[in-house]
């Protein structure tokens, strides 16, 4: 079974170990059954308590799951993973190593412009051709310099915990990650969502990827009423059900119930991944309840 992906030029992941070594989604079986002692009634029955549990939000049985990882990525990326508090990490130390000679140089076909609705986002759209390439060069210029001004630092005997200063972030760092099975689920839907930077994207793809074959019963489960599901929330179904039965737009609903613009564009986005055209709605004869 697989157990290591190469992530971007020179990153990875790597599943080193999990507890228990097998069985793991008896292994949430067994926790959530714990209260009247039994264990496995085979594979129906079990695939629908797991499937209740994540359904109805049960997450300690999840709890009882652990992975642990050895992850190689750029230090941009590994600073957003690890804001993730709920693991336990042991990091590559630049205080008693040298850092070795590995930088991400991103393709001129994945520079992204600054995203104009997301302020912390990003667009890949046709980028200007030149400013992409100088970009790259610059990147590449820079790290050469500070990294051969970082050895001649090292040579001269300046501390590895002061030269490492001169270092730039997309120089690559390695650590290991030890996660429980409710708390790396609601990692991947945070890292694996498309408006996650790209990069933390393909290494929250690769965890998911390896964790697969191993809890596929939970993995099923999390993808059907977590990843891939729709919540609406109390507005959204009140301005559904007044689009229902009225002619007003939904930009005009979603003012009347006090929605910001940004809602307002959210909840277009769940409606249209529900197959339904905001646009298309035409109102009904008879009048429904309240919801």
């Amino acid at each position: 079974m697989k157990n290591e992906i190469s992530v971007g030029p020179a990153g990875w992941v790597k599943l080193v170990d999990t507890m228990p070594q097998t069985d793991l989604d008896l292994a949430v079986v067994q926790a959530a059954r714990t209260s009247n002692g039994a264990g496995s009634k085979g594979l129906e029955s079990d695939t629908s308590l797991i499937r209740y549990l994540m359904r109805h939000k049960h997450t300690s049985p999840f709890e009882m799951v652990e992975f642990k990882f050895h992850l190689k990525m750029p230090i941009f990326v590994a600073r957003q993973w690890m804001r993730h508090r709920m693991a336990s990490i042991n990091e590559y130390s630049a205080r008693y190593a040298a850092v070795p000679d590995e930088c991400a140089i991103p393709r001129i076909t994945d520079i992204r412009t600054q995203s104009h609705v997301n302020k912390q986002g990003s667009d890949l759209l046709d980028f200007p051709g030149d400013e992409a390439y100088l970009f790259v060069d610059q990147m590449k210029l820079i790290y050469k310099q500070a990294y051969l001004a970082y050895t001649q630092a090292l040579k001269a005997g300046v501390a590895r915990e002061q030269a490492r200063m001169l270092l730039p972030q997309n120089m690559y760092t390695e650590f290991y990650w030890k996660i429980d099975l409710h708390n790396l689920l609601n990692f991947l839907k945070l890292r694996m969502d498309r408006h996650a930077q790209k990069e933390i994207q393909d290494f929250a793809k690769a965890c998911h990827e390896l964790i697969s074959p191993l809890v596929p019963i939970t993995i099923k489960a999390f993808e059907d009423y977590v990843l891939k599901a729709v919540t609406l929330s109390h507005p959204d179904t009140v301005c559904l059900r007044i689009m229902l039965e009225s002619e007003s737009t939904l930009e005009e609903i979603g003012k009347k119930q006090g929605l910001s613009k940004t809602e307002i564009a959210e909840l277009e986005t769940k409606f249209r991944k529900l197959c339904i055209n905001p646009y298309a709605i035409k109102p009904q004869n008879k009048k429904r309840e309240d919801i």
